[in-house]
């Protein structure tokens, strides 16, 4: 599993509106080929910062199948005016577990 985060930093004020969009967009995953989680953080010392972390089945799942979709542009459209700074997004892949 590839876990995909993305830091987004939202406009001041616009917080409420920005979780609305976000609840909105979850079926736009859940439906989206090779994912496999979704969750959205609020960062406490900075109320403005979220972390979005999705689990995909591979990399190219979220890259090909996802960033190419119609879904991917209506996530966008629903999101996107709330964002004060474009998103930080990177992979991981798991290399050690403990407890």
């Amino acid at each position: 599993m590839i876990q995909e985060i993305a830091t987004l930093t939202v406009t001041p004020g616009r917080e409420k509106d920005f979780e609305a969009a976000a609840a909105k967009a979850v079926p736009l995953f859940q439906k989206a080929p090779g994912a496999l989680s979704w969750r959205l953080d609020r960062t406490i010392e900075s109320p403005n910062e979220y972390t979005l972390t999705v689990g995909w089945a591979t990399l190219e799942d979220h890259i090909v199948g996802f960033r190419e979709s119609p879904d991917f542009q209506q996530w966008r459209e629903l999101v996107g005016p709330h964002f004060a700074a474009p998103p930080q997004v990177k992979h991981l892949q798991h290399a050690y577990l403990g407890f």
